[in-house]
């Protein structure tokens, strides 16, 4: 985001090398003479926005070239309702009653800082920032002095929305051309420093980050032309608004109120929709795992079998009873029997591959996805004890069982490790036993949340502060 900061001192240095062109001066005066002409109406303005009275000569005359039947916002007729953005402000009894209005929604109203850096800043806001981009001095402000165009600067206009001609100058006379004249004829006006006491920030300050936000949103929501992200509510960015506001059935002004903030955001998070996540590509991941893992083990040239298990032994799809008993024959098989003793550092693809194998025939029946049988598998009664807690069950057993496995028994040990220790000991081979199951119970379980996305009766997501 542009900040005032980041370009005061462009501002000041600016201003102290601002040379009106000779052919322009005579121009320029008779301009300054118009607007001080006016004074006595700007100061009115001034008296009830605190804004200053040249600053609002020098907007009118960028908007409508001082036409006093007009509104201060975008030069339209004071009689009707505008069209233009700001859109729907009026009619206005008088000009004065525009210019409160058009200062107001810009947020110059109870602003205090008007030393020279922030009134250019503010006069530059109203066209645009993007010539900082392209190298250029804004013609909107330095048009017909020494600081724009051939020979002494770069020249370049922007001719259309985000479309920049290098080699086109502005004609007109920028705003602080003509502030350099009107202070060479009118010795009240003064532009002193920055306010030694000044609020935290400005009121047109404290709007920035919401504007940029609403920028941000609208770039994500497919504005064009695109925004530059600044932070500043310029013609553009009420265009996008205003476009905004017709595709919602909103009141079309092309401000940011309030109503049209928390439709832009409501917009700018909208939940995924999860009847079209395509799952394929995570059950294909998922087989390709199991069958890498089944060859692992597998003799070569075998190939693996959808519904065959490492063992050789066929099992069922649509009978979830005996893949819940075949799960645990597997478990079985990897404990230790009496007298035996098991290996200090069993494989893992060993350990993993009987539970992944049947994985793979619970993912796949005639080459297709069998989500469905997922939570139903469990049986009944079992499967609705067990659902929505497999995945933190299956989590926790895994890492408690990793835990025991690594205690060493202590006679002397008192407290947990004397208890973890008694528990380690007195079951052998309790890592090769539990973790299988954990580790079932943990897939089983992302597996139900997986049905349950694609079937949308996934429960909605817990309401926060």
């Amino acid at each position: 985001m542009v900040s005032y900061e980041s370009l005061k001192s462009g501002y000041e240095r600016n201003w102290a090398n601002l040379e009106i062109r000779p052919v322009r001066l005579g121009e320029a005066n008779a301009t300054a003479r118009k607007a001080i002409n006016g004074k006595a109406t700007y100061q009115q303005v001034e008296r009830l926005t605190g804004v200053p009275w040249y600053f609002v000569a020098l907007c009118h005359y960028r908007e409508s070239n001082f036409d006093f039947d007009t509104y201060l916002g975008n030069g339209e007729t004071l009689k009707r309702v505008t069209c233009l953005v700001p859109k729907g402000r009026g009619p206005f009894a008088s000009f004065i009653d525009g210019a409160v209005d058009a200062l107001r929604i810009q947020h110059f109203v109870g602003t205090q800082d008007w030393c020279i850096a922030r009134t250019l800043y503010r006069l530059e806001c109203f066209n645009g920032l993007g010539y900082h981009a392209k190298g250029v001095n804004s013609p909107y402000l330095y048009g017909g002095s020494t600081l724009y165009g051939p020979t002494e600067a770069r020249g370049g206009k922007f001719v259309a929305d985000h479309v920049f001609d290098s080699n086109h100058v502005d004609s007109q006379l920028g705003t602080a051309v003509i502030l350099h004249a009107m202070m060479s004829l009118d010795s009240s006006i003064t532009l002193d420093d920055s306010p030694s006491i000044v609020p935290r920030s400005e009121p047109d300050e404290d709007v920035a980050s919401s504007v940029l936000l609403m920028q941000q949103t609208l770039n994500k929501l497919g504005a064009n032309p695109p925004l530059d992200e600044d932070g500043i509510s310029g013609p553009k960015t009420k265009a996008a608004v205003s476009q905004f506001q017709q595709q919602h059935a909103l009141e079309d002004t092309g401000l940011l109120d309030g109503t049209t903030i928390a439709a832009i955001t409501r917009a700018g998070v909208q939940p995924v929709q999860t009847a079209n996540v395509d799952l394929s590509q995570i059950l294909r991941r998922l087989e390709g795992l199991a069958q890498l893992l089944q060859g692992a083990g597998a003799s070569p040239g075998a190939a693996p079998s959808g519904g065959t298990t490492s063992g050789g032994t066929t099992v069922a799809t649509n009978d979830p009873i005996g893949l819940l008993e075949r799960l645990f024959s597997l478990v079985n098989k990897t404990a230790p029997t009496p007298g035996t003793t098991a290996p200090t550092n069993p494989a893992p693809v060993d350990q993993l591959k009987p539970v992944l194998d049947l994985l793979g025939v619970l993912l796949n029946k005639d080459g297709k996805p069998v989500l469905g049988q997922v939570n139903g598998a469990l049986g009944e009664t079992i499967g609705n004890l067990l659902n929505g807690k497999k995945t933190a069950l299956g989590i926790g057993g895994s890492l408690i069982t990793a835990l025991l496995s690594a205690v060493t028994a202590s006679p002397n040990a008192g407290g947990l490790a004397g208890l973890f220790g008694t528990i380690a000991s007195a079951v052998p081979g309790l890592s090769q036993f539990a973790l299988p199951i954990s580790l079932a119970l943990t897939a089983w379980g992302v597996l139900g949340k997986m049905e349950k996305w694609a079937q949308g009766t996934a429960p909605p997501p817990k309401a926060t502060a």
